[in-house]
């Protein structure tokens, strides 16, 4: 790097607080990291050591991080994102990830930062897709090969592709990495078939160490782009590469995937990602909102936890909706401010044409007057541990949640403790004529859409 113009210590902290100020969306607990090293030639230079934290930035914060230089220096000052003088050099994340613009053959989604193992929550749902990722990232082309992930929309199957390149790529920088989505290779594919470049294409793909297709399923009745695809995957395989594929379906379940494909796909790994559980979700919301340094309160987790149980996308929008609602009433996050920021959602469920959880978990803490926290919390005094129960009995009758699922919405409870409190309400409505009628104003809340209390 050229020597460059030293600049002011509280530099930093000067374009930290601008960034969080200005654009919270954008920031992460790893900006802490980064170094302003100095001024070259109207071009701020700001040090950032991981590549793919330096890719990351370089596609998607450079606007904000110029806005913040010009801001706080007063100078109609250009930003970059460097390395160390013996990282700028190469080029360790390979040909599909590597920092600059991208030729035609050099299509590829970026690597995010926030997607690694160690932000990566590990639950019920997804347990063997995470195992098997690890053991993939430790012996590339000899644990499961291929690995294949499927499940539903935002459940964390992209998350757990982009951990594995970039765990790879911190063990062995070297490696030749193709990350991509399978639209981007089927349009590449008939790029080159048009322009007759072909001998490229297959030179770019079959010359990796490792092949990363998101949404595989794209290749449903391409017919063409399944036979390249078809090659390609024998080549690599053949020579120990490994090969890595997400979809929304199972390999038997993608339509119009040709008999020899789905036969490759199954021959591997395949890995189930599901709907995380409640206790999973409570996690994810205290993971993603220490990315952005966010404070959010227990009961504020449990509520939107609680709320949303269909994916982790939608509790991430929830999640900002929150902050943002905050920052725009200029107040702490809070339950209050979190149910004022939903009110307005519709409750996201799987099972939509049922009364959720939700619904009937705010109607047993409107009547018995008591917080989400304490329903929530291991506490067994009689004043939470009968509307917990309550809770439990309903959730049992009124949806088809199993009592593994219903225990993980109430603080992680074993499933022996839902069937207990199930039998107890049962006993107790048909002895106590109070407890009948309690439960009995309760559900009528939630079923005919009334007020209790």
């Amino acid at each position: 790097m050229k020597k460059s113009t030293p600049i002011p210590s509280e530099t930093k902290a000067k374009l930290d607080a601008y960034l969080r100020k200005n654009h919270p969306e954008i920031c992460r607990h790893w900006f802490d990291e980064i170094e302003p090293v100095g001024i070259d030639g109207g071009t701020l230079s700001l040090l950032v050591r991981e590549p793919v934290r330096r890719q990351y930035l370089q596609r998607t914060c450079l606007v904000q991080f110029t806005e913040a230089a010009q801001a706080i220096t007063g100078r109609l000052l250009a930003v970059r994102f460097v390395g160390d003088e013996n990282i700028e050099t190469v080029k360790p994340l390979g040909d599909f990830v590597s920092v600059g613009a991208p030729t035609e053959l050099d299509e590829q989604l970026v690597l995010s930062p926030d997607y690694t193992f160690e932000t990566f929550v590990v639950g019920p749902g997804n347990r063997l897709a995470h195992a098997a990722a690890v053991a993939v990232s430790a012996n590339l082309g000899g644990a499961y090969n291929p690995l294949f992930v499927h499940g539903g929309v935002g459940l964390g199957k992209t998350h757990v592709l982009q951990a594995v390149c970039q765990m790879v790529l911190k063990q062995k920088p070297a490696t030749r990495i193709g990350y991509l989505s399978c639209q981007s290779f089927a349009e590449m594919f008939m790029a080159c078939v048009k322009s007759g470049r072909m001998q490229d294409f297959r030179h770019r793909f079959r010359g990796l160490d490792v092949l990363v297709i998101d949404d595989i399923h794209f290749l449903s009745k391409r017919e063409q782009s399944q036979e390249e695809f078809f090659h390609t995957f024998n080549t690599l395989y053949q020579s120990g590469k490994q090969i890595i594929l997400s979809s929304d379906a199972s390999p038997n379940d993608i339509p119009d995937l040709e008999e020899r494909l789905v036969s490759r796909f199954n021959c591997g790994l395949v890995a189930r990602v599901d709907r995380p559980c409640y206790e999973t979700r409570v996690a994810i919301l205290k993971s993603k909102a220490a990315l952005i340094n966010l404070v959010v309160p227990e009961d504020v987790c449990a509520y939107v936890a609680a709320r949303i149980d269909s994916n982790i996308r939608e509790l991430e929008g929830a999640l900002t909706k929150v902050r943002g609602y905050a920052m725009a009433n200029k107040v702490e996050i809070n339950l209050d401010v979190a149910k004022a920021a939903l009110a307005d959602d519709r409750v996201s469920t799987s099972r939509s044409n049922q009364p959720s959880i939700q619904m009937i978990i705010d109607a047993v803490t409107v009547y018995y007057d008591i917080k989400l926290s304490d329903l929530m919390s291991k506490r067994r005094h009689k004043s939470v541990a009968l509307p917990r129960q309550v809770c439990m009995w309903l959730a049992r009758k009124h949806t088809r949640y199993s009592l593994e699922e219903i225990g993980g919405y109430f603080g992680g409870r074993d499933h022996t403790t839902v069937l207990h409190a199930v039998r107890t309400i049962g006993t107790r409505r048909d002895q106590d004529p109070d407890i009948s009628k309690a439960v009995d104003r309760i559900e009528n809340s939630f079923v005919r859409q009334t007020p209790v209390g």
